[in-house]
């Protein structure tokens, strides 16, 4: 999943929407505008049912932004970095850059999220049956109810029991749902080991997502589930469901192996000293025939003076017609120094990870009181963690200085 489209932000949190949320968009509208409504209002002209299933859809990820802004404002009030929360096809995900550090802070901000579901539930729903009144019950003719509900009074109605369908289902104890965050902040307090807790919750998560998978099946193939029903459609999109929850309790294991072997450890232990370093005016020629092609060093610093102005890479050279190498200088192509995302000697391989990732670039410099001190790679990064990754098994522990 991609960063999507910046919308705006709220409370400094950037609101991104996913491309794929206009699937799931225009699915819920659909099924509302030729199934849910036309069943309950048999008289709405084709435009009604339309127009209220398309304002439906869109209050309906309205009501996912604020389980998920409750997460994101909740995270931040205990102390993490929240910046980022992005809408795509399976709800919400408010972006986490480390761990919550405490088993108390995650059992807050894990909760948050479900009771907000539930209070826009019960609201919306409180709102339906104030705009209807007192209305009576036929026992022969229940529908006759829902058909002289007015389309704002369908809506909130809708809105409420999905919301509702929303805080139970995210309560599920299944990593990483709500409820698997929740318990796994439960075991986290109780054994004072993150990363078992996180073993133990992901192992919950991934059977929940089988079970989905299984039931997802069996719909598909004509057999009746309760309460799931039957459906080729509706197996197939559990399936689905099930298949994302399943890669989705895996990595988020998998990132807390990542934290445990990159954690404390300084990037002056992973960092490379020994650099080549070319100077500014330096023709694009010249760079590449003493320096590109003579050395395994794919990342160059750019010196004047023994100051650091800039970095040049193969791709950089790459940008620049052939013809033109031997009148252009390093320093047309470089980044400058003052664009280039850094990171200190003392500073976590963790951290320097993350802003590889974030930056998308496979190196960054190591800068100490100015001056260039060394690179990260994120090659290296990735050998000690195939080194020191896998502490589970029983691999040697990291040494740490």
């Amino acid at each position: 999943m991609g960063n999507g489209i910046r919308i705006g932000s709220i409370a400094g949190i950037a609101i991104h929407l996913d491309w794929s949320l206009a699937i799931v968009f225009f699915l819920i509208a659909n099924a509302l505008a030729l199934g849910l409504f036309p069943a309950w209002h048999p008289d709405w002209p084709p435009l009604l049912a339309w127009g209220t299933a398309l304002a439906a859809a869109a209050l309906f990820f309205v009501s996912v932004l604020l389980h998920e802004l409750a997460h994101a404002l909740v995270g931040r009030a205990r102390g993490m970095t929240i910046r980022r929360i992005t809408l795509f096809i399976f709800g919400g995900m408010a972006h986490l850059e480390r761990e919550p550090h405490g088993w108390r802070a995650e059992l807050a901000m894990a909760i948050v999220g479900p009771l907000t579901s539930l209070a826009i539930g019960l609201a919306a729903l409180a709102a339906s049956a104030a705009l209807v009144g007192p209305l009576e019950l036929d026992p022969e003719h229940p529908e006759r109810l829902l058909a002289a509900l007015s389309a704002p009074a369908t809506l909130l109605l809708w809105l409420g029991q999905v919301n509702l369908v929303l805080a139970a289902f995210n309560l599920v104890p299944a990593f990483p749902l709500d409820g698997g965050r929740v318990l796994r902040a439960l075991l986290w307090g109780a054994s004072g080991d993150l990363r078992r807790a996180t073993r133990w919750a992901s192992s919950a998560g991934q059977g929940f997502a089988w079970f989905l998978i299984a039931v997802g099946l069996a719909m598909a193939a004509g057999i009746r589930v309760p309460v799931f029903g039957v459906g080729l459609v509706s197996g197939l999109w559990l399936m689905f469901i099930g298949w994302f929850l399943n890669n989705a309790a895996l990595a988020s294991y998998r990132q807390v192996l990542v934290r445990d072997a990159l954690e404390n450890v300084p990037v002056a232990r992973l960092m490379r000293r020994a650099l080549a370093a070319v100077p500014p005016g330096l023709a694009v020629s010249d760079f590449v025939a003493g320096y590109l092609l003579a050395s395994d060093q794919r990342a160059f610093p750019v010196e004047d003076g023994g100051r650091l102005v800039g970095m040049v890479t193969l791709a950089d050279v790459r940008r620049v017609p052939r013809e033109r190498w031997d009148e252009t200088a390093v320093a047309a192509i470089m980044t400058p120094a003052d664009a280039l995302a850094s990171v200190a000697p003392g500073d976590d391989a963790l951290e320097a990870l993350s802003l590889l990732a974030a930056r998308n670039v496979n190196q960054l410099p190591v800068i100490a009181d100015g001056r260039l001190q060394g690179l990260i790679l994120r090659e290296d990064i990735l050998k000690w963690l195939a080194l020191y990754g896998d502490q589970q098994l029983g691999g040697p522990a990291p040494p740490r200085r």
